[in-house]
């Protein structure tokens, strides 16, 4: 008998969900998704108070939520030197590394034949092997964080970007060698343009194993502040609405990190087919 409050808050958000999807506007869609996520999450509160499930175990959203403002200065203090110092700045160095390489990737063949194989042994790294090494290297302040996420994001953003430089066809190669175009031109107004849909994946996809890799790295040295740490030295404590309070801070991070990353995209490769309506 328990379960019957629970099946019907789900049947009734589901019957509401069918309702407005009739509509297929972005103003239903995005109410679909909204109607969805609050019924999760009183179907998660639900369970939790009618199954008297521990904390411990799995705090309630109510919970999360009260840990989220009363810790929200501690939070606050952990998203800037994880999120902005480290995952962040290892992102931008990594990207900007990654596109420097494949442009001298796809200038040399010789660079070609040797770079990628060792790209791809540095991406096989576990993260667990190298955090600790990068700890000592660089301390255990942001700077050997940074350095983590700078190894993870390199090679996802480098193949994209090498693929992309290729994009181009040989009718198009051939008309830039007719007209004498040297290597620059060719780079700056046909290869360059070609490549940015691909070097767009990367970077979405980059932005995400950026926030893992910062905070995975957290769990090997930090000062006492970051998420990693954070985690860690609250799960000792039991506390676990707090550990809740920094997932839901790194999911609505990693989130809004991507929503800008596509934001930018479609600014810039507003030409492109994937962007057209």
């Amino acid at each position: 008998m328990n379960a019957l409050p629970i099946i019907g808050v789900w049947l009734g958000g589901w019957a509401l969900n069918i309702w407005l999807a009739r509509f297929d506007t972005r103003l239903s869609r995005m109410a679909v998704a909204v109607v969805f996520g609050a019924t999760l999450l009183i179907l998660w509160e639900m369970a939790v108070r009618i199954y008297a499930i521990p904390a411990v175990i799995l705090p309630a959203p109510s919970q999360i939520a009260t840990s989220l403002v009363a810790n929200r200065s501690i939070l606050w203090t952990d998203f800037v030197q994880t999120i902005l110092r480290g995952a962040l700045t290892g992102w931008l160095i990594g990207g900007l590394a990654a596109m420097l390489t494949a442009i001298a990737i796809d200038r040399s063949p010789f660079l070609q034949r040797g770079l990628l194989p060792i790209g791809n042994f540095v991406a096989a790294l576990p993260i667990v092997g190298i955090a600790p090494i990068l700890v000592m290297w660089f301390g255990f302040d942001w700077q050997s964080k940074a350095a983590v996420v700078v190894v993870m994001v390199f090679f996802p953003i480098l193949v994209n970007m090498v693929a992309g430089l290729k994009a181009t066809d040989a009718m198009q190669r051939d008309l830039m060698a007719s007209w004498a175009a040297p290597y620059a031109a060719s780079l700056w107004k046909l290869r360059l343009p070609a490549a940015m849909p691909f070097l767009f994946n990367g970077l979405k996809i980059t932005t995400t194993l950026a926030l893992i890799g910062a905070i995975v790295a957290e769990f090997f040295g930090s000062p006492t502040r970051g998420m990693g740490f954070r985690i860690s030295t609250a799960v000792g404590r039991l506390d676990l609405p707090l550990v809740w309070a920094e997932i839901v801070v790194a999911a609505i991070a990693g989130t809004l990190f991507y929503g800008l990353v596509a934001l930018i995209e479609k600014k810039v490769t507003f030409w492109h087919p994937s962007q057209r309506k």
